[in-house]
């Protein structure tokens, strides 16, 4: 295994980021290309440069991953971004969405990029710096001469209602290739980008600058989802005023939207399927999981089914017991993986352990510093990994640990259970609404005789290795099945989701934000 690589990314004027690449760098240019698209939210064409101390630290082309080194420097260069009266050459689209799809970390299942699964996959992260897209020819005439008038100057442009039409229908067509539902700080987010690429668009007696074109952004995205639902676009219908609750005809009651990082959270269904069709395969699936050697069958159509499960999780949300008489298939070690990158498009046990074991010795360290009962008790757990060297048992000590660090009691989320005491243990596991079970002998020091998970009493899956893959897995059923996380264990989920996954990690509560910044103390 390869030790860890620092990299610099200079995005722009004023903006860069760290990029830590955990196995060390990627083995090509294009997959490296690929994790900084990942890992900066970009998805715009670009080239990268690096920074060649040959030549007095100036910036060279990259062509070669060699010429990398840790805690070196590179450069983002857009090329896509053109004035009107220039071209430059972009890559085609099918190599953009190739070059997207990398990843330079293991990767448990892959997305189809069959015909299928394209609708499914044309979403992206919101990224960490919005991009504002090229507007038409004759806009892009009208904003060049009202920067160079605001540098001379310090005009600013009062655009006519064509030019600001054009802006808005853009910026919109932008926004909706990661999401249709736009948090208040994500319209902040573009409003501060409109302005640094186009400052003469800036507005007077606002503080911010972009107040103005930030209500017409959510006036013009609102329209945009009527049109959207009109064509019968599943992520807004799903929101109609004929599927809310009885005596809830508010169209913003229980608004259902993405809202932990989910880059399909609602896609649409397969081109030329429908309802009838795709339930027809539904129906075929529950004889083919039970056939032998019928893995790829299985996958394929599930993969193929994916939209339609998630419109019915989504719009109906059915209890477990139900949903897993219908799919039957879903409840399984790899379609669980399959379906998590279907939905973040991003590994889900992989990148759970991998990221728990770069974080295990900070976590160590900070609970060797706690002090007082929950002290006590993070000393009782960890004194288990002293014992034992396996790094299973390692793993499950730190995921006790960070409950208990986070003030929540580790049996909330992991129960064990005497093998000898059936019917006691099965009344336990119905009363349980989530949780892992872990099954012992009363005498036993090796092993358990079972570990499996339990969502709405009753045992969804079972037979799995060690606890740390039960809590992956655990964590992957979340999404999923669409469920909430359990007010008893919402912090210890949301360091999973947000630190450990760096699913979302922008907006953290202040326990988990006060747990991340202790990390580099």
């Amino acid at each position: 295994m390869n030790p860890p690589t620092i990299l610099k990314v200079i995005l722009g004027d004023n903006s860069s980021q760290r990029l830590t690449f955990q196995n060390g760098l990627p083995g090509s240019v294009k997959e490296l290309v690929s994790e900084v698209q990942r890992q900066c939210g970009l998805n715009s064409n670009f080239r990268l440069q690096f920074m060649d101390a040959l030549f007095g630290n100036e910036f060279m082309n990259l062509t070669s991953i060699d010429e990398v080194q840790n805690r070196g420097t590179i450069r983002v260069i857009p090329m896509t971004e053109t004035s009107p009266c220039t071209s430059v050459p972009a890559l085609h689209q099918h190599d953009l969405e190739e070059s997207s799809s990398l990843s330079s970390g293991n990767v448990d299942t892959d997305i189809l990029s069959s015909p299928e699964s394209e609708a499914s996959s044309s979403r992206s992260f919101w990224p960490s710096l919005f991009y504002v897209p090229q507007f038409s020819y004759d806009a892009e005439l009208k904003l060049e001469q009202g920067n160079a008038a605001y540098r001379e100057k310090g005009t600013l442009l009062n655009p006519d209602p064509k030019l600001k039409s054009n802006i808005l229908e853009g910026v919109v067509q932008q926004i909706v290739r990661y999401r249709v539902y736009v948090t208040d700080k994500q319209f902040n987010m573009v409003g501060e980008a409109l302005i640094s690429k186009h400052p003469c668009l800036t507005e007077k007696g606002s503080l911010t600058g972009y107040a103005g074109w930030k209500a017409s952004l959510k006036n013009k995205l609102a329209i945009y989802r009527t049109y959207l639902r009109k064509l019968g676009c599943r992520e807004v219908m799903v929101n109609s005023l004929k599927h809310k609750p009885e005596g809830k005809s508010s169209a913003a009651f229980g608004i259902k939207k993405p809202r932990r990082s989910e880059v399909n959270y609602c896609p649409p269904y397969p081109t030329g399927e429908s309802d009838v069709s795709l339930d027809s395969v539904r129906v075929e699936l529950l004889s083919d999981v039970k056939k032998r050697n019928n893995r790829e069958m299985v996958r394929t159509k599930m993969e193929k089914t994916f939209s339609y499960r998630r419109y019915e999780l989504v719009r109906d949300a059915p209890i477990i017991r139900d949903f897993q008489a219908r799919w039957p298939a879903l409840f399984d070690v790899s379609e669980i993986n399959a379906e998590f990158k279907c939905i973040t498009t991003m590994p889900l046990q992989s990148r759970f352990f991998s990221q728990l074991d770069v974080l295990s010795d900070r976590l160590l360290k900070l609970f060797e510093k706690r002090g007082g009962q929950i002290g006590k008790r993070l000393q009782s757990i960890m004194a288990d990994i002293s014992q034992d060297d396996d790094v299973d048992v390692g793993r499950e000590c730190i995921l006790k640990g960070l409950c208990v660090y986070l003030n929540e009691d580790p049996e909330n989320l992991v129960r064990e259970y005497t093998a000898e005491d059936e019917v006691l243990n099965q009344r336990a596991i119905e009363e349980t609404t989530l949780g892992i079970c872990v099954v012992k002998h009363r005498d036993a020091t090796d092993r358990p005789e079972d570990i499996g998970i339990v969502l709405e009493g009753q045992v969804v899956l079972h037979d799995l290795d060690n606890v740390a893959l039960a809590a992956s897995m655990l964590f992957g059923l979340m999404y999923a099945l669409n469920l909430n996380y359990p007010p008893e264990l919402k912090y210890s989920f949301e360091v999973l989701q947000k630190v450990v996954m760096e699913l979302d990690g922008n907006t953290l509560s202040k326990k988990a934000h006060a747990l991340k910044n202790r990390f580099h103390q």
